[in-house]
């Protein structure tokens, strides 16, 4: 039951990372996705969201991995929102890095790897990502010590070598 509540919370994450990523008040093409896809249009989120994902902009990637993910005017596709939840989370973006962690807890578009989860949960709460820090710990009720220390000295390479180094 407890792993039940604990993918729930996950899947409400994945949404309201996407739904809450914007926060600037200035209208521009990624802010008028997000007004698309509040709506319901999909279809134009997916239009200006995508040559924004794919010229870097971090929340782009994040919010085309999402629409990957949940299915919204694309075929679900769980791969596929994990390559653009990386691109986004190697760059910093700790929405993505939450993202990317519940993918692997999960197993889904990746094996189910529930180290490289604590480690991606980790990063992002050490950057004080809220949600990051309750799936962090929550997740750790599944690992034992040497898994976790596993997953800090990974989580401590990969921002060491500036996220190159995170598989």
């Amino acid at each position: 039951m407890y792993v039940q509540i604990l993918r729930g919370l996950i899947v409400a994450i994945f949404t309201v990372s996407f739904i809450a990523s914007s926060g600037v008040v200035f209208a521009g093409p990624f802010e008028d996705s997000m007004a698309a896809y509040d709506r319901g249009d999909y279809a134009t989120a997916l239009q200006l969201l995508r040559p924004l994902a794919e010229q870097g902009d971090a929340k782009a990637q994040n919010g085309l991995g999402a629409m990957y993910h949940n299915g919204k005017g694309v075929t679900q596709d769980f791969k596929e929102a994990v390559k653009w939840y990386r691109l986004a989370a190697v760059q910093g973006y700790t929405d993505a890095q939450v993202n990317l962690g519940a993918m692997y807890y999960e197993g889904e578009g990746v094996a189910e790897d529930f180290i490289r989860g604590y480690m991606w949960f980790s990063i992002a709460a050490a950057k004080g990502n809220p949600n990051a820090v309750n799936l962090r710990d929550d997740l750790s009720k599944y690992l034992i010590d040497e898994q976790i220390l596993e997953a800090q000295a990974i989580a401590q390479k990969c921002k060491a070598s500036n996220y190159k180094q995170c598989d």
